[in-house]
């Protein structure tokens, strides 16, 4: 009777379901025809929905009858269908949804792609099978953002170090992190750093940016804090053109009576870097040693425009232009020193730093769109940065200023000149080849020029009892000008297949398998001419530091005031023009799977695996090696890669990600190339090699509306051999880079809130809003002098303590931002107040019994304002820096601390005036 009850009951259930009536179809962008992945498809009034998969498919299951179809995703229209049904009927129904309007920075852009909008990013994150983390344009809109380093900067775990556009993700600086633009490599613009200078991006390329914690297979595995992507802005729909304009002001800058700047330099960035062609046999250099006086007031000019353009049912063509050129001035002085175990100073300088900096970026965005299944993308981007930077140093120095009854002071004045010119070119491929197997590719060539031509430098020291001043000749650098030319290209490639797998019950496939390739190949070219004078001591008197062409002339030179050299040696030394160089050349073959699983409803998993050749070759001939030398580092790397996610209920979710990467050392790290600045010398370590880092990471995340979260991360990292900036233990105190220990950890705890507080009616248009974001860490590595010893041939170490944090690590961040928000018909208001603060984070290591250098705790609050009168006109306020606190360095000696380096950035102000066409 009961085996009877429980076929009857099984017959019933079946024959029950077999009347069930079956809606499906597949939700799309109505410009683009991209898929709309996460969308939600609800029956109206009841609990019966699904969300599509990422091919943006749904299938809803329910009894005969009549029905109102709700498709909703945010930033686009909601539609409603009421469709019939009969018993066992099957209707398929395909939606394509049209866009909202969407303000971004004073543009109105119709069917923008929504991943531009705070609230859409947050639905991805929520729904992802892997740990995300992003900032879109609208929320760098919102908090004032005008370049990348400062956009992820205002995101959980991530500082900026500041003066740069180098990031530290969660305690590890630039050698542990990785940069690229739509998925695809960036190259360098800097000899000493691995990554692009951030703050060469102005947001207006930026629909969003993705900062990847964790590692994946899919991404290089030269990976241990972060991934930086650059998603770069697109469009669709109706066309449009935006042109911006503004100024802007620094406190400090303005607040200079004379604001000095380098001579003979452009205005716009575009200045002529070339070597002069014979400068040992006649003074042939082109710019002046003066400088002139500027007015400081910065400005900005922005050009955007974007157009579709439809051919015949499924084909479109979207295209996107931006132009912009800004430009700014800084202003910074405080004290500048170097100081010895002792407490003494073997320098004690006052610093006055007077800077200049333009950026001009253009990009053009072109979407081809050939059918429903088939699309090209082709991006190009140019960007030209410039840095004019005089540098004057008063006080004492040792060695030169010693002859205290002749020589009152030193003064060192330092111009440097830097241009930076990014040239990217990208083409893409994105293909459905059925309804399991797509292909993706991607292909870019990458170009970096980056000049340091004619950096001068000038030592003198003023004479007792006198206006006058001699020139140092200590040493003939003392007084030198020094050409640095940068040039590197790169290719980077990737191609991957998509094939899904698994159909379940409502014709939907749980599983996703990704196999790909990937080529990453950069050569780099560096030389460098630095020339040196040797002062006649006949005439080295009653010198004007500030009009020093009264010296430095063709007529002195030709009357044997001065001689110039180089490394190589003079006029009459053979070869002696050659510059130092030194050329990287790294190739890395990577292949990957990647597996995608949805187990059941809440619990999904993503596994992975990389396998990566590397071969990184230098070759470099130096004032340190004469004869041309080559060091070859060669690596295989297998990388796994997990990825857990459980969904509690619908609004929450625990994840956990698991992995092994690795850290390589750069070019210039492994060159024997001097580089001398005012207080510090860097020379490369040909013994260096690279380190192996494991990495775990668990998230709890918590949606109680579509735009707001409330997260929190413990986080995890070993470093094997990590890699560090020390000084050496010899009589130089030169900074090298060694492997200076077996291992090191970073640990940490990381929260995020981002709520509406406050709203002021039923639509969500008057509202107060706030977030907040900190991490807590602990770095920690053992130092080992015998095993720097023991592993290099040029340096040896001598650490003041067994143990310490690694450089660049803050052990607290914060930021929290407040907003109010108010939109009525085509007006709209937004103001902003954001705070971050850093705490105290090592610089360098302290070694031969000198104390670590840290850089002491700051904090900064900004303030936005933006109004938008009506469709066409906006303007925007900026004030940045409001606390203008000071930023100081101390050495940490064991007697005591010691200040040598403090300084105020000044207060920047700035106004915008938009208009839509």
């Amino acid at each position: 009777m009961k085996n009877y009850l429980i076929i009857m009951f099984l017959f019933v259930s079946a024959s029950f379901y077999g009347q069930k009536a079956e809606i499906k179809g597949k939700l799309t962008d109505e410009t683009t025809l991209d898929p709309l992945a996460y969308a939600t498809v609800v029956i109206k009034n009841s609990t019966n929905g699904v969300n599509t998969d990422l091919d943006g498919n749904y299938s809803i299951s329910v009894e005969a009858g009549t029905y109102t179809i709700q498709f909703q995703y945010m930033g686009y229209i909601t539609q409603e269908k009421t469709i019939t049904l009969a018993k066992k009927e099957t209707k398929t129904i395909n939606v394509a949804l049209a866009s909202e309007h969407i303000e971004l920075e004073g543009v109105v852009v119709e069917a923008t792609r929504s991943k531009s909008r705070e609230s859409a990013l947050l639905i991805e994150q929520q729904r992802s099978s892997e740990i995300k983390q992003q900032i879109g344009s609208q929320e760098l809109s919102r908090k004032g953002v005008s370049d990348v380093a400062s956009a992820v900067a205002k995101t959980t775990g991530v500082s900026k170090q500041e003066g740069t556009g180098t990031i530290f993700v969660r305690g590890l600086g630039d050698r542990y992190n990785s940069t690229s633009l739509n998925g695809l490599p960036l190259a360098s613009n800097d000899p000493e750093k691995k990554n692009i200078d951030l703050n060469l991006f102005s947001t207006d390329i930026v629909e969003y940016i993705s900062i990847d914690k964790t590692y994946n297979a899919r991404n290089s595995g030269d990976f241990a804090g972060g991934n930086i992507d650059i998603i770069s802005k697109k469009h669709s729909g109706e066309g449009f053109f935006n042109v911006s304009v503004g100024s802007n002001i620094n406190s400090n800058a303005v607040g200079e009576d004379k604001f000095r700047a380098l001579s003979d330099r452009s205005f716009l960035g575009f200045s002529e870097t070339k070597q002069p062609s014979n400068a040992l046999n006649s003074f042939s250099f082109k710019n002046s040693t003066q400088t002139k006086n500027k007015s400081p007031y910065g400005m900005s000019l922005g050009l955007n425009g974007g157009k579709s353009f439809y051919f015949g049912k499924e084909s479109s063509l979207n295209l996107f232009a931006t132009l912009s050129f800004d430009n700014n001035y800084k202003f910074k002085e405080g004290v500048n020193r170097t100081a010895q175990a002792q407490n003494s100073f073997t320098k004690d300088l006052y610093m006055k730093s007077y800077e200049y900096n333009t950026n001009t970026t253009a990009m053009l965005n072109a979407d081809y769109n050939i059918n429903s299944k088939n699309s090209i993308k082709y991006n190009v981007l140019l960007i030209n940065g410039s840095q004019e930077k005089f540098d004057e140093y008063t006080g004492y120095i040792r060695d030169i200023t010693d002859r205290k009854d002749y020589y009152e002071n030193s003064l060192v004045t330092r111009q440097n000149y830097k241009q930076d010119r990014l040239l990217v070119n990208q083409l893409l491929g994105d293909h459905k080849l059925n309804d399991q197997l797509d292909l993706n590719w991607g292909l870019a060539l990458n170009n970096i020029s980056a000049q340091t031509p004619d950096r001068q430098m000038y030592t003198l020291n003023k004479v007792k009892g006198s206006d006058g001043y001699e020139f140092s000749t200590n040493s003939r650098s003392d007084n030198n000008r020094y050409f640095e030319d940068l040039i590197e290209n790169e290719v980077g490639a990737n191609i991957a297949a998509s094939y899904k797998f698994g159909k379940n019950s409502e014709n939907l496939y749980n599983g996703k398998l990704t196999v790909g390739y990937n080529l990453r190949q950069k050569k780099r070219e560096f030389k460098a001419t630095q020339y040196v004078f040797q002062i006649n001591a006949d005439y080295n008197k009653d010198i004007n530091p500030y009009a020093l062409d009264n010296f430095f002339n063709q007529q002195n030179f030709s009357n044997g005031y001065f001689e110039t050299y180089t490394f190589r040696g003079g006029a009459n030394t053979p070869d002696a023009l050659l510059p130092q160089t030194y050329d990287g050349d790294m190739t890395i073959h990577s292949g990957f799977a990647n597996v995608e699983y949805q187990f059941s409803d809440r619990f999904s998993a993503t596994f992975g695996a990389r396998f990566e050749t590397i071969s990184q070759k230098v070759t470099w001939q130096t004032q340190l090696d004469s004869e041309k030398t080559s060091n070859t580092l060669e690596k295989n790397a297998f990388l796994p890669s997990l990825s857990l996610k459980y969904a509690v209920n619908d609004r929450n979710n625990l994840r956990f990600a698991a992995s092994k990467t690795y850290t390589l050392p750069q070019f210039k790290e492994r060159a024997r190339f001097i580089y001398e600045d005012v207080t510090e010398i860097k020379v490369g370590n040909p013994d260096l090699y690279a380190s192996d880092d494991y990495n775990a990471d668990l998230k709890w995340e918590f949606f109680p509306t579509n735009d707001e979260v409330v997260s929190a991360s413990v986080f995890g990292k070993y470093i094997k051999n990590p890699i560090n900036e020390i000084v050496t233990a010899s009589s130089s105190n030169d900074i090298g880079y060694v492997n200076t220990g077996d291992y090191g950890y970073a640990a940490g705890l990381e929260i995020e809130l981002r709520k509406n507080l406050i709203s002021f009616d039923d639509v969500n248009t008057n509202k107060i809003t706030g977030g907040l974001n900190a991490s807590i860490m602990k770095t920690y590595q053992k130092l080992d002098n015998e095993k720097v010893k023991r592993e290099n041939k040029y340096i040896s170490s001598a650490f003041t303590h067994e143990n310490s944090s690694f450089t660049g690590a803050s052990d607290f961040l914060l930021n929290a931002d407040l907003s109010y928000i108010k939109e009525w018909g085509e007006k709209n208001l937004m103001a902003t107040l954001s705070y971050a603060h850093f705490s105290d984070k090592l610089y360098s290591i302290g070694t031969e019994q000198s104390g670590d250098l840290v850089d002491k705790a700051f904090g900064m609050l900004d303030f936005t304002f933006k109004l938008k009168f009506n469709k066409n006109f906006g303007i925007g306020v900026n004030a940045k820096n409001l606390l203008d606190p000071k930023i100081e360095r101390m050495q940490e000696n064991l007697t005591q601390d010691v200040l040598v380096r403090s300084y105020k950035l000044g207060r920047n102000f700035s106004l915008s005036l938009n208009y839509n066409f």
